[in-house]
């Protein structure tokens, strides 16, 4: 019921806002003698934050048609590599480049699109042959294409860097996971070493990662210690409903988890929408621009399955079966010992609310048959969750160690 509840209120709004907009299109218009009222720019400015508040939001386009190499504009094309019910691998093509290294960054299954790594992908295009995790809203997948859980999601990893072939040429392969696929790349990167995978990565990079949450706990993690296993199945997990192709699943919903994190910050966020809405009162599109760029993003959600959550709330956040050495996959050990071969780079912002200091950092502890030299650990200074894979600290700080890494493992 609460998934239906959820679909009769978006439709309500989206119709309040159609409504808001055309008022604020009313109100502007300069035939309009209102307009030229003081209040008028007012009442425009206040329908149009309410019209984009309440806007309904679909999987946005990543937008990256062209980058910038050694001065000269390069074309960029989206191709999809590989397609899985759940999940595709696409490629950002670079015309009339070949070569170099290549980078599959593995986006995070937690209530985003994959395009919330925009900022990630355009700024490793010039030095990279970049891939990407384009991971599927649960609620499309029919029913008769399976269920989804942490062990699928390792199996579609190796399977994507298997679709990128083997690790070997000019630059080798690489891997970037972003947050939450930091557990499941580091299992990967584990079974594929043991194995002598030819298509292991020769660098594993992991951004405010939680491979070992009891360090520095954070709001996230206590939520997830504090109640049962059982909580979650009865209280977050919906049906979804026959309006989808996915109807009959059962799924985490990705309004819940953004009602969640914006409700963490949730003063920020009411003073991000005033900044807005005085910023149209004073005629400063492009700074309300800024605004509504990041909120279109934020805001556009998209299921997990309810097997996936469940079990990844389970093993990383309850139990901590990974530094525990008690990580399995399909009834087979989980061993970070196995790393030998495959650089590990650990990246962690100082202010990071969501996966705490000292978390990602475990993952270097537990390789412990890799060599010193291929283990490297960077806190971005002033840096919060977001803005080690997004913004100008990622821009200007972050992404050169990466590269850097790269280069010196390729």
């Amino acid at each position: 019921m609460l998934y239906d509840a959820y679909e009769m209120q978006r439709s309500m709004l989206a119709g309040a806002s159609a409504m808001a907009t055309f008022g604020a299109d009313w109100m502007r218009n300069p035939a309009n003698p209102w307009s030229y009222v003081g209040g008028g720019q007012l009442v425009s400015s206040a329908l149009e934050v309410f019209a984009h508040a309440s806007a309904t939001r679909g999987k946005p386009a990543f937008g990256l048609d062209h980058t910038v190499i050694d001065g000269q504009e390069v074309a960029v094309h989206e191709e999809i590599v590989l397609q899985k019910p759940f999940g595709q691998l696409k490629r950002f093509r670079r015309d009339g480049v070949e070569g170099g290294p290549k980078l599959l960054i593995v986006a995070p299954m937690s209530g985003h699109y994959a395009t919330l790594l925009r900022g990630t992908v355009e700024r490793m295009l010039p030095s990279a042959d970049v891939y990407i995790t384009d991971w599927r809203d649960a609620k499309l997948v029919p029913l008769k294409d399976g269920h989804f859980d942490l062990d699928d999601y390792i199996d579609y990893l190796i399977a994507f860097l298997e679709a990128i072939g083997p690790n070997e040429g000019q630059g080798g392969t690489h891997m970037l996971a972003v947050c939450q696929p930091s557990v499941p790349c580091y299992a990967a990167v584990a079974l594929m070493s043991a194995d002598k995978h030819p298509c292991r990565p020769k660098t594993l990079t992991m951004m405010g990662g939680p491979i070992d949450t009891r360090e520095a706990p954070t709001a996230v993690n206590t939520l997830a210690t504090e109640r049962p296993h059982a909580w979650f199945e009865q209280n977050v997990v919906v049906t979804v409903p026959m309006m989808y192709p996915g109807a009959g699943r059962k799924v985490y919903p990705g309004f819940l988890q953004l009602a969640g994190f914006m409700s963490m910050n949730l003063g920020n966020h009411m003073m991000s929408h005033w900044e807005m809405f005085k910023h149209l009162v004073q005629g400063d599109g492009e700074s309300a621009q800024a605004t509504k760029d990041f909120y279109e993003e934020y805001r556009a959600v998209c299921d997990m399955t309810a097997e996936f959550y469940l079990q990844t709330v389970d093993l990383v956040f309850q139990t901590h079966a990974l530094p525990r050495g008690e990580m399995m996959h399909r009834g087979r050990l989980v061993d970070p010992g196995a790393i030998t071969d495959v650089a590990v780079l650990a990246i962690e912002g100082e202010r990071d609310d969501i996966s705490g200091l000292g978390q990602t950092k475990a993952a270097l502890t537990l390789a412990t048959n890799l060599p010193a030299e291929q283990k490297r650990y960077y806190m971005a200074e002033g840096a919060g969750h977001y803005g080690i894979f997004n913004g100008s600290r990622w821009r200007n700080k972050v992404a050169p160690i990466v590269e850097e890494w790269m280069a010196a493992h390729a």
